[in-house]
Formats: structure tokens, sequence, C-alpha cells
């Protein structure tokens, strides 16, 4: 029999937290909630998590900060869902390791289908192979990870997603459309923007391995490995 998802509500405001749990409890979902805000930390630990939805609002660390802190250690996805909805918040957000942003008051519907396409992500990935290799570059499907030599870093599941593509069409151009439908779909509209800041990150991630210029970018096509 598979597992139900389990995900865990971070949101200080008990009346919003109850509703998302009853509406995810209704979904089928099995819900954690942090309730106390002096360790959150350590509760994502204990919890375990197939999915977060994390406010931004928090009391003592922030929303961004916690989100940062729990990329230090786990690559479980981030669904941000907050009242704060200017592109600036939610570009921050997913700078820092959010996997998808959506603003309150949120569409019951529109929620649910995101929360449905991040577990279906991370889902898709454990089944497939649990390796790869480029260039001496290991993608780790299953950790989450990319290493090169004694180097390693942790991936987001976007971030998995993108390079499993990548290291799936070696020496082919891959162009920005072919990544959004895979990635999401293309079930839900998904700012372009969105793309391009994982790439960033994912950039930002090689140069720390010393692998900065395994990512290509072909202007007016798409990007290369």
């Amino acid at each position: 029999m598979p597992t139900t998802p389990r995900i865990l509500l971070i949101e200080d405001d008990p009346l919003i937290r109850e509703e998302l749990q009853l509406l995810l409890s209704n979904a089928g979902y099995t819900v954690d909630m942090v309730t106390d805000f002096a360790d959150p930390l350590e509760q994502v630990r204990s919890f375990s998590p197939d999915l977060i939805l994390l406010d931004i609002n928090l009391p003592g660390q922030d929303g961004y900060a916690l989100c940062s802190s729990i990329r230090s250690f786990s690559a479980t996805p981030i669904l941000f869902i907050t009242g704060r909805n200017t592109a600036m918040d939610e570009l921050q957000a997913l700078t820092l390791g959010g996997d998808d942003y959506i603003t309150k008051p949120y569409n019951i519907p529109v929620l649910l289908a995101r929360v449905n396409l991040l577990l279906r992500r991370c889902g898709a990935a454990s089944a497939e192979t649990c390796h790869a290799e480029y260039k001496g570059i290991k993608l780790n499907l299953v950790a989450g990870t990319l290493s090169f030599g004694t180097q390693e870093i942790e991936l987001t599941k976007t971030e998995l997603k993108i390079m499993h593509y990548f290291f799936t069409h070696p020496n082919e151009i891959v162009t920005r459309l072919e990544l959004v439908e895979y990635l999401w779909d293309n079930e839900i509209h998904i700012d372009d923007n969105t793309l391009s800041v994982n790439i960033m990150r994912i950039r930002e991630k090689l140069r720390s391995l010393g692998a900065d210029d395994l990512i290509q970018t072909k202007r007016g096509m798409g990007y290369k490995i």
C-alpha cells in the first residue's frame, strides 16, 4: 500500500492553520502543524514531511530565514503560502530555496493543484534511476545532491528535476519551453521568471563545486550541458 503524503504546516495564525489542516486532511493528506515557534527546525526534522507549507511572517525567525535553514539539511519541497504578494517577495522566496509560491487569500482548487504537482514531481523523481553522471559530476536523485570530487551540495526538488533533465539530454540544446513543460506539466501558469531563478540558483551551486561552466546558455535557443 502506498504511504499517505505527509504535509507540515508552518503557519502562526491558528485560524488559517486549522483551515489548511482541515482542507488538506479532507484531500487525503496526513497533516502535521508547527504550533511552537521556539525551534521550528527541530520539528521539521522530527516530522520528516514530504511537503512543507510555509508562511513568511512568523514569530522569531521569518519564513525566508527558516527556508534557508531547512535547505541546509533537507531537499523537501517548500510551498510558500503568504499574504505578501509583491514580485520581490516571490523572487526572494524562490531564490532562498522555495519550490513554489501562492498568495493569500488562496484559491482552494489552485492550492490543492500546486500541492499535488509538488508531491507528484517528488514521487516521479524517486521512481527513476537513482544516479546519473556527466563529466565527473554525479547526480543522486534519492539524496537530492550533486557532487564533484570531494565537494557535495544539496538541490531543491525543482533544481533536481532540472538537472535530471539536463543529464538525460547531454550535448543537446534544451529549450526553456521544454523545461517548463517538463517541470510544471503546463497545467498551471508559471511565470517564466521562476525557471530563470532556478537556473540561477543551480549555477551558484555548481560554482561552489568548481563546475560553474557546466550549463551553457545558447542565446535565443535554450541551455546545453
